[in-house]
């Protein structure tokens, strides 16, 4: 059964943090008006492969370090990153701050809420 949501998209009761996260709802808003923004898929090829979202560049966690001298090139863009929860995505969100990313957050509730909230098309694994 799926948790009721709250007035801005999250599950009642999540532990929202805005100094680390937007929200699917903020995502889509942001896509819908044209807004720059890169959106950076933190899952493996496996989880990508199951369930993404349309725009997306997978860079797994895992390949985080060989793959930040490609990420270079967004360092002064608006990025967000996601994952299927949001734990990963607040790892590598981290990660690009500690290399001098200063617009950069997390989705929350990853994949996963946008499934619920935003886009019914992308698989719930």
């Amino acid at each position: 059964m799926a948790r009721e949501l709250d007035d801005a998209g999250l599950p009642v009761g999540y532990p929202f943090q805005p100094a680390w996260e937007v929200t699917p709802r903020q995502v889509r808003e942001a896509r819908a008006a044209g807004e720059p923004l890169i959106l950076i898929d933190c899952r493996t090829p496996h989880e990508h492969a199951t369930a993404h979202i349309e725009g997306a560049v997978l860079v797994p966690l895992q390949e985080f370090n060989a793959r930040i001298g490609a990420l270079r090139e967004h360092e002064d863009q608006r990025v967000v990153v996601f994952c299927h929860h949001g734990a990963r995505s607040l790892q590598f969100t981290a990660a690009l701050r500690r290399e001098g990313f200063s617009d950069v957050h997390s989705m929350a509730g990853g994949i996963h809420l946008w499934s619920l909230d935003i886009d019914p098309s992308v698989p719930v694994y």
